[in-house]
């Protein structure tokens, strides 16, 4: 789930940002009577995320537009469907068409990116979730993305959970002392994470009882120790130089969650495009 009011916000500052004081093209080519009708078409198979939101950037620019929405977030769509239609003054579809087909081809192609390494761990109990490595200013609705595409949402921000990773050991002087010190103050309803990069750290965090226990960096047959070391006693996440060719074996480990910065990083943007109706 993404806030609209946030999301508007962005929007005056994406097409702020592309359009500068005024849209030459469209002034000296375009009269106000004008009118058009255009479809926006997926031209490659994808997983839709972000149409709500392209087309209020089309009625924030020109609220006299007519949208339809012909897909939904989180559908699976074939190359040539028809995603949106918009119609009405052509001044205004045309100004907005590259803000509004920019971040629903972004969204997307992170949503299509999700969805693709979620097919590959079907059949395990692991679940796909993001991580904290997004676009900035994009977080919000990137992390709605992998959504569609069928993932888990880890941190939205800092202020999300307790994460302990290896700084703030080093600092603490080991994870029983940083566990503790997080405990201390920590609201009644927050779970506490710990990131080991060894057995060793894993038995002390289960020891200091942790809620999470972050994988990090581990060899399979290593994460094969750790969740039945675990036992069940906290959730497990995997993390750390997750690819698309070695995702399914670390699913097979048994550990509960697969973090990856992947789906949002390394996400390619889909071919889409607006067309005559």
């Amino acid at each position: 789930m993404y806030d609209r009011f946030t999301t508007e916000r962005l929007i005056d500052l994406w097409l702020a940002e592309d359009i500068g004081s005024c849209d030459l093209t469209v002034q000296v080519m375009i009269e106000p009577s004008e009118t058009g009708a255009f479809r926006m078409n997926a031209r490659e198979p994808m997983v839709v995320a972000g149409l709500e939101v392209a087309a209020a950037v089309f009625r924030r620019y020109e609220p006299a537009l007519s949208l339809e929405l012909a897909a939904a977030d989180g559908d699976r769509v074939e190359a040539g469907a028809t995603l949106l239609l918009v119609s009405g003054p052509a001044r205004g579809i045309l100004t907005a068409e590259r803000t509004a087909l920019n971040i629903v081809q972004r969204l997307s192609g992170i949503a299509t990116e999700t969805a693709r390494y979620i097919d590959v761990i079907k059949g395990t109990s692991a679940r796909l979730i993001d991580t904290r490595k997004t676009t900035p200013g994009l977080r919000m609705l990137e992390k709605h993305a992998v959504t569609c595409g069928g993932g888990l949402n880890h941190r939205l921000g800092l202020d999300g959970g307790v994460m302990i990773k290896d700084n703030h050991i080093a600092i603490c002087g080991g994870v029983m002392a940083a566990v503790a010190r997080a405990r201390r103050s920590l609201p009644v309803l927050t779970k506490i994470e710990v990131e080991c990069d060894s057995l060793d750290q894993v038995r002390q965090a289960v020891e200091a009882e942790a809620d999470v226990i972050m994988l990090d960096n581990m060899p399979v047959a290593t994460m094969r120790e750790a969740v039945a070391l675990i036992a069940g006693r906290a959730k497990v996440e995997a993390s750390g130089g997750i690819r698309f060719d070695t995702i399914r074996a670390i699913a097979e480990t048994g550990v509960d969650y697969i973090s990856t910065s992947k789906i949002t990083q390394s996400a390619p943007a889909v071919d889409i495009g607006l067309d005559e109706a």
